[in-house]
């Protein structure tokens, strides 16, 4: 037992104390507050009495219209007692290494990493909903995908953006659209939301897929646990902020103007609510249980998911979050998302993504960072670590 302890050590490091959850394909996520331990026999993380107060319980269900957490029966899975002797390590090294990332982090963070070939899966707050924000945009673009598959949209159809359909925030595309409109394709619309998240090229690809029924219909379709999909950015960033949305504010500094006018007391109230319960709120294990559905194929058909992938690779957003922590020969496709400051706090500081190592093993990585007033160093670094922390897992199993 001994000489099992320091290999855990020489992997990864000793873990501090906190909430740690993992699973194996099908087996019920297991929250724990005291530091992960080996039994004789399974290796298993031992479940504490504290684990609830520890990691706080997905909020209840909001008035307004959003999409609630599902609960799916799991499977029974195998003892992980039946596991190679290195497996079984690699695992609770990797357990102890995301307890001490999400426990040493100061802000509310949820972490999730999982062995897409296996189904095994460790995380910190894995169950809570944290705001999406452009992390969202990874369920419109699955959802406009499903409609190709189904011969209600083409991607090469083409479309003109016009003025009316102008957003907030981050719209790269803006700049192109004149009086006339701006006339491209939903395939660029897509390839602009993804890799620059554009907002505008965002919503104008929502409602050409059906709206945000249409995103919650596939999430829910597909099985997937613990996702919310908000109103679409307008609403959505207007709510938050307290201005009603005209569609004067997607005008040059006319939203910030709206926004500094709203009272502090309105402002701060309207910031905690969201945090508290984010109508586009999503859990780190809802999020990667996504993604692993991707890369299984079990979304999309094989030409939709090649191109979902793809275009999740060639983003460009976020260079130093989860990618900052990558090695030589692995790559990522993965999505960002960046959510508004209220007095120096911010509401979402997001990345989640698929890592290939280069023997073609993939896993599933989210960091959530719902609310959070560290510098941007300090947040990148724990995404970074959380990489290295996937890709250790990956080497240690070998």
């Amino acid at each position: 037992m001994r000489g099992l302890k320091s290999l855990r050590r020489g992997v990864f490091g000793i873990g501090l104390a906190g909430s740690v959850a993992v699973a194996a394909v099908g087996m019920p996520v297991m929250h724990s507050q005291a530091a992960p331990h080996v039994q004789a026999a399974t290796l298993a993380v031992a479940a504490g009495q504290q684990a609830r107060a520890q990691q706080r319980p997905a909020p209840a269900r909001s008035q307004r219209s959003v999409q609630p957490a599902q609960t799916l029966s799991p499977a029974p899975a195998p003892s992980t007692a039946q596991l190679p002797l290195t497996e079984r390590m690699a695992r609770s090294a990797l357990e102890e290494r995301v307890q001490e990332l999400g426990h040493s982090f100061p802000g509310e963070v949820g972490i999730a990493v999982r062995d897409i070939e296996t189904g095994y899966v460790a995380s910190w707050n894995g169950g809570r909903l944290f705001p999406q924000q452009s992390v969202s945009k990874f369920w419109v673009s699955l959802t406009t995908l499903d409609a190709v598959d189904r011969g209600r949209l083409d991607l090469d159809r083409r479309v003109t953006v016009t003025r009316d359909d102008l957003t907030l925030f981050s719209q790269p595309i803006a700049q192109q659209v004149d009086a006339d409109g701006y006339t491209t394709t939903l395939r660029d619309l897509m390839t602009r939301a993804i890799t620059r998240s554009d907002n505008t090229a965002n919503d104008f690809l929502l409602w050409q897929a059906g709206g945000p029924e249409a995103v919650r219909a596939f999430i829910s379709r597909t099985g997937i646990e613990g996702v919310r999909f908000g109103p679409g950015e307008r609403l959505l960033q207007s709510q938050i902020a307290g201005v009603r949305w005209t569609q004067a504010l997607s005008r040059g500094r006319a939203f910030y103007t709206a926004r500094n006018a709203v009272p502090a007391s309105t402002r701060r109230r309207l910031f905690e609510d969201y945090i508290e319960d984010p109508q586009d709120g999503a859990s780190p294990l809802g999020l990667t249980q996504g993604l692993a559905m991707l890369q299984r194929g079990e979304l999309l058909s094989p030409a939709s998911t090649r191109h979902m992938i793809s275009t999740l690779r060639a983003t460009r957003t976020g260079p130093n979050r989860l990618a900052g922590g990558l090695a030589p020969g692995w790559t990522i496709g993965h999505k960002t998302g960046t959510g508004q400051v209220f007095n120096g706090t911010q509401a979402g500081y997001n990345d989640i993504g698929i890592i290939t190592s280069p023997d073609g093993r993939h896993y599933a990585l989210a960091v959530m960072i719902g609310r959070v007033s560290v510098p941007l160093g300090v947040r990148m670094t724990l995404m970074n670590n959380v990489t290295r922390a996937a890709i250790q897992y990956h080497d240690a199993r070998r």
